[in-house]
């Protein structure tokens, strides 16, 4: 029994068709079966044969029927596989509490967007848009050669990084990467930094590396302890480690580097992280850079806080050896960062516009801080702050606070988002400093320093 509506807004052959698929499916219709000839079926349902053999190609092209010459149409066995397309209620979900959002986030991981060149990243976009439509076109595997040459320049004056632009690989932020070089040591054990960051031990052990957390000492991580690890590569942050903000002294450096050179294959994973923020002296050549172009460090930097977190633009430099490697492997692979974007980036450092905003930026941030660590100071008595000097955030501490949880519990209860230093222990939270929290400014607004820090008063005096 079927009961077409003529009234309704699907076509009559579609309503024709849905139906008598529905009955196949359902078994109504059994395999083998011969459906109704096409004349039969039209004076049935008061339709046009054109309409139900149009309904009928349908169900034929899906598979429900098949025509025989001469003879009709005739149901197709399904084999239980088709089922009658019913839509599947949604599993009843006891109704969550909605989060509050917190009036002001010192989380680490935003940027100030006000302070992002907007006009000029803007219009260098529109006329690369307009004036070089191959940008369409797919791109080199590694990175447009134009950006990786400016960012060779870039890194070599700022950073000390030595290299050539071929050595460069340009992908959507450092997770993306982290994974290729993941790839390229397969089966080796990773030493990572103890506190650090969590999520580069997930994207290393998602990929397929074991990781083991190393405990870091007032000079950055000791050689002797990655040596005792037994592990072959090292991921590093030695010109601000997160989240203590620790600047790796020179004579670390050169132990970490000669433990990477005392056995073949052992590699150190430096990422440069909030280099471009040092607000006392200037930062210390790269890892890398001491290394050299063929030795055993691979560089990673990125420009998330430089520009915008979702400007997804970050690089590393490899050494030719992993370098010859990663473009065998790799080579079947397409540049992750849409070429509008890299060459946007591009013409903005080749113009100088990067390292004017670098120079506003800096700016900006050292007066922040500065502020929001006097207010800090000011209301706050006993208060110890560490690493104000370098990044984007720093270490509070409070001696006479009643331990990490209770400092942020009672700073949530007043609206102010911040996460404990425990937190970012991998192993071993008991060596964390009592009464500590991280407290990232980048996202803070300069006219709401007054109001976080009369929040953070009432929660912890």
């Amino acid at each position: 029994m079927i009961e077409l509506q003529p009234n309704a807004k699907t076509p009559l052959y579609e309503q024709l068709y849905a139906a008598l698929a529905d009955e196949i499916r359902r078994g109504i219709l059994p395999p083998g079966s011969p459906l109704p000839g096409r004349r039969t079926m039209a004076a049935q349902q008061g339709v046009s044969a054109n309409t139900v053999d149009a309904a009928y190609q349908m169900l034929a092209a899906e598979g429900l029927a098949e025509a025989r010459p001469r003879s009709g149409f005739y149901v197709q066995k399904t084999y239980g596989m088709l089922h009658p397309r019913r839509p599947v209620p949604a599993p009843a979900e006891a109704p969550r509490p909605a989060e509050k959002a917190p009036l002001y986030d010192l989380s680490t991981g935003s940027v100030d967007t006000s302070l992002f060149p907007a006009r000029s990243w803007g219009r260098l976009q529109r006329e690369l848009l307009y004036q070089r439509p191959e940008l369409l076109q797919r791109g080199e595997m590694q990175g447009d050669a134009a950006l990786r040459a400016q960012i060779a320049w870039y890194l070599s004056g700022y950073r000390g990084v030595c290299c050539t632009p071929d050595q460069i690989v340009v992908g959507a932020g450092i997770e993306y990467l982290l994974g290729c070089l993941a790839h390229l040591f397969a089966g080796s054990l990773a030493a990572i930094e103890n506190p650090g960051y969590a999520r580069t031990q997930a994207v290393l052990r998602n990929s397929g590396l074991t990781c083991v957390p190393v405990d870091i000492d007032r000079d950055g991580l000791p050689a002797a302890a990655l040596e005792q690890s037994g592990a072959s590569v090292c991921y590093l942050t030695p010109s601000h480690h997160f989240p203590t903000g620790i600047t790796m002294p020179a004579t670390r450096r050169a132990e970490l580097l000669a433990w990477a050179a005392a056995r073949p294959g052992r590699y150190i994973l430096e990422d440069d992280y909030d280099s471009e923020f040092r607000f006392d002296t200037r930062p210390l050549p790269s890892l890398q850079g001491m290394a050299g172009p063929d030795g055993t460090v691979v560089y990673l930097t990125t420009f998330s806080k430089s520009l915008a977190p979702g400007i997804r633009i970050a690089c590393m430099v490899l050494p030719r050896p992993l370098l010859a490697q990663y473009r065998r492997d790799f080579a079947a692979y397409a540049n992750t960062v849409g070429r509008f974007e890299q060459q946007t980036l591009c013409a903005f450092i080749a113009g100088g516009y990067f390292t004017r905003h670098l120079a506003r930026i800096r700016l900006a941030y050292k007066r922040r801080m500065e502020a929001f660590a006097a207010a800090l100071r000011d209301a706050l008595p006993g208060v110890q702050l560490g690493a104000v000097h370098s990044g984007l955030h720093f270490l509070l501490t409070m001696p006479s606070a009643q331990g990490e949880r209770a400092m942020v519990e009672s700073a949530a209860r007043e609206g102010v988002r911040l996460r404990g230093l425990s937190e970012y222990y991998l192993a071993r939270p008991a060596l964390c400093a009592p009464n500590t929290v991280v407290a990232g400014y980048s996202a803070l607004k300069d006219a709401d320093i007054p109001a976080v820090v009369a929040a953070l008063a009432r929660a912890w005096n």
